[in-house]
């Protein structure tokens, strides 16, 4: 079922979530105003914000809160970003000790303004967490680089221990959701990880509920695949505001599933697909999972 833009569907039952109260929830949310910190679980407009800092689990956000690019998906403010502030990746390891992270995992907007994309800043979070924090482990949701010699080398170097970056839907739809990136670079990037240092896991995501068809999907995860992706996500896409990508289908359940067990076919270590799934949702969890399926358990 297609829609048009100005008739949203309505949301089914298995997609709503409640609101969030919980104290924990509360505390997190004080912790990273403390830091100023941004988180992704924020200003992306997450469902899963109330379970997730319940548990003191959040996705931090660095390079600031304004983002280069203007992708019909995301509710991330675009526009020119600030200049860098040198002392976010302290404040981040601060934040990470404090909270007791098991698994905490990084991500930021697209700073197609700095010469690295951001690269450096990254590298210097990781190193900052390692120091203060040297049994938690790192993930990091990067840009794609696009057009920055040498910004991938400097984040794999730091040795995260799971590089993710998202596809975030099929080829023949980026014109419209993604316009700034390139699809088979974004694949390049992946596989480019692997070939640096293969003790690395890596990881990917898509979203569903754009206008893709369900051979497409399967044709990304062969894609995936082929760059020696270990872990795929696939979520539903939810309208943030009116002037974003409308959704064109609510995917049931079952498709997930179906989803879910193609891509276990297909050879991926850890695959996560469902409704309320996002590239960070239970990310510590799904860590775990990955180290055992790498281990044959």
């Amino acid at each position: 079922m297609t829609t048009s833009p100005q008739t949203p569907l309505k949301k089914p039952d298995w997609i709503r979530v409640k609101a969030p109260v919980s104290k924990a929830y509360q505390e997190t949310r004080d912790l990273i105003r403390e830091k100023k910190l941004n988180t992704v679980c924020e200003e992306a407009a997450c469902p899963n914000i109330g379970e997730c800092w319940a548990k003191k689990h959040a996705t931090v956000m660095i390079l600031g809160e304004v983002c280069t690019r203007a992708c019909r998906f995301c509710n991330i403010k675009t526009g020119r970003p600030d200049l860098l502030d040198p002392h976010e990746p302290q404040r981040v390891a601060e934040a990470v000790a404090q909270m007791g992270l098991h698994h905490v995992v990084i991500t930021s907007v697209d700073r197609d303004d700095l010469e690295d994309g951001g690269a450096n800043h990254f590298a210097e979070v990781i190193r900052n967490i390692r120091a203060s924090s040297p049994g938690t482990t790192i993930e990091v949701l990067t840009p794609d680089f696009l057009r920055k010699d040498g910004a991938l080398e400097i984040v794999v170097e730091a040795r995260p221990d799971v590089y993710n970056h998202n596809l975030e839907t099929v080829p023949r739809l980026y014109s419209t959701v993604r316009p700034g990136a390139r699809y088979f670079h974004s694949l390049w990037l992946l596989k480019r990880v692997k070939e640096l240092d293969p003790t690395i896991f890596t990881k990917s995501g898509i979203m569903v509920g754009l206008g893709e068809e369900k051979q497409e999907v399967y044709q990304v995860m062969d894609d995936l695949r082929a760059a020696d992706v270990d872990f795929m996500t696939i979520g539903q896409y939810l309208q943030p505001t009116p002037k974003h990508h409308h959704v064109d289908r609510f995917v049931r359940p079952d498709e997930f599933h179906s989803y879910s067990e193609m891509g276990k076919g297909k050879g991926f270590l850890v695959m996560a697909a469902s409704p309320l799934t996002r590239s960070s949702y239970h990310a510590g969890d799904d860590f775990k999972r990955l180290q055992a399926a790498r281990l044959g358990n």
